[in-house]
């Protein structure tokens, strides 16, 4: 007679896939500018379930990262403004932001990227909502502020 055996699961390819979804929740903690998850704070000893853990959570933080706050005023303000990709001095990208400005609320950024044109529209929405929540609001823009109705 035979006996039926659960296959033992490729502990490697399970590796690789919880570094893949970590990398994934890096990469829109970064576009938010929050610190990065070094690891899961009650991680599951199950391999298959942490790959899972992992994967939830990257799937929340994508989703936090594209429903940037203040993000209807955003565009507002950016169809006011440049284009995303606007390279002329001396305001840059789809919000018009100055080098003191992208240096204060993406330094990473812009250390990594250079000036926001070079940036996503994303990530230039994130480092103007970081100003709108140290206090700023909507003044950095206080023309298209005003004729988007947010000041």
């Amino acid at each position: 007679t035979t006996t039926d055996v659960a296959p033992t699961p490729d502990l490697d390819l399970i590796e690789r896939i919880i570094e893949s979804h970590r990398r994934d929740v890096w990469k829109w903690q970064r576009v938010m500018g929050l610190p990065l998850t070094r690891s899961l704070s009650r991680p599951p000893a199950d391999p298959q379930l942490r790959a899972t853990a992992w994967y939830q959570l990257a799937q929340k933080m994508r989703r936090r990262a594209v429903n940037v706050p203040h993000k209807s005023a955003w565009l507002c303000i950016h169809h006011y403004e440049g284009s995303w990709t606007d390279p002329n001095p001396p305001y840059y990208g789809g919000l018009q932001m100055d080098v003191g400005f992208q240096r204060t609320y993406a330094p990473a950024l812009f250390r990594q990227k250079g000036t926001a044109d070079h940036w996503t529209p994303l990530e230039q929405m994130w480092a103007a909502e970081r100003a709108h929540r140290s206090g700023r609001g909507f003044y950095p823009w206080p023309n298209t502020a005003r004729y988007c109705g947010l000041i």
